[in-house]
């Protein structure tokens, strides 16, 4: 059950769908910290389980070669002691020669209890064998994942801050537009051309007194002649007329 538990809940973890669970993220970034966290924490937890299956599977093997070796050393006993029986028979010691037949039997007993064992830890090995395989495969799909979420993590805070800078530079461009009416330069502008316009009034002004004086000077200038002539002609005449003087 543990080792099935663990087998499912790397499967699970492996067919993740990343790109989904970012897009339903409120926030991505956090998201993908966290599911680092979980990742990292579920690799570490299950390469531990992992090593424990592999250890217990390593356990049946070193049996089986132990119950392997023990039935061809019990069947070389039996051997041995089945030629001592012949050759203790075969030199009229029956007594003895039976006494080695019933080690020969106790030996084959032994053979044959090694050899099952043996065979019976097979199907087991051949199981677990197959797990460790599934695990392992299973825990470099967790490392692959692991990989890619950090890539993702690493490419979704390096856009953000991409997108941030450009926010600030184009904040930054709207607020020295000087055609902006709003920004602070086409207020200044715009205060600018109204103090120039003001001078341009007090110009314009000036100039227009200045012409109603000179014209002024004009009119006081013909009058003055007026009078002049009117005075020349009102005073005697200091010219009299010759008299005529008869020849």
């Amino acid at each position: 059950m543990v080792k099935q538990s663990i087998f499912g809940r790397i499967s699970t973890l492996v067919r993740a769908n990343i790109n989904s669970l970012i897009d339903q993220a409120e926030d991505p970034e956090k998201m993908l910290d966290q599911l680092v966290r979980d990742y990292t924490n579920s690799i570490a937890e299950a390469e531990d389980a992992v090593a424990v299956t592999i250890g217990n599977l390593r356990m049946l093997e070193q049996d089986h070669r132990e119950d392997v070796a023990a039935a061809s050393d019990w069947g070389r006993k039996a051997l041995a002691a089945s030629s001592k029986a012949d050759e203790l028979r075969s030199s009229g010691n029956a007594a003895d020669a039976n006494k080695f037949d019933n080690l020969a039997k106790v030996a084959i007993g032994k053979q044959l209890q090694s050899e099952k064992e043996a065979r019976d830890a097979e199907p087991t090995i051949a199981s677990q064998t197959e797990t460790v395989d599934k695990l392992k495969q299973g825990l470099d799909g967790m490392k692959q994942k692991l990989d890619q979420l950090r890539t993702k993590r690493n490419e979704l805070v390096a856009r953000q801050k991409t997108a941030a800078a450009q926010s600030q530079v184009l904040g930054a461009m709207r607020s020295i537009d000087i055609m902006d009416p709003t920004s602070e330069l086409g207020r200044y502008d715009e205060k600018v051309r109204r103090e120039e316009a003001k001078v341009m009034g007090q110009q314009e002004l000036a100039e227009s007194s200045l012409d109603k004086q000179f014209e002024s000077l004009e009119d006081l200038g013909t009058q003055t002649e007026i009078e002049a002539r009117l005075a020349a002609l009102k005073q005697p005449q200091h010219l009299t007329a010759t008299p005529h003087r008869e020849g």
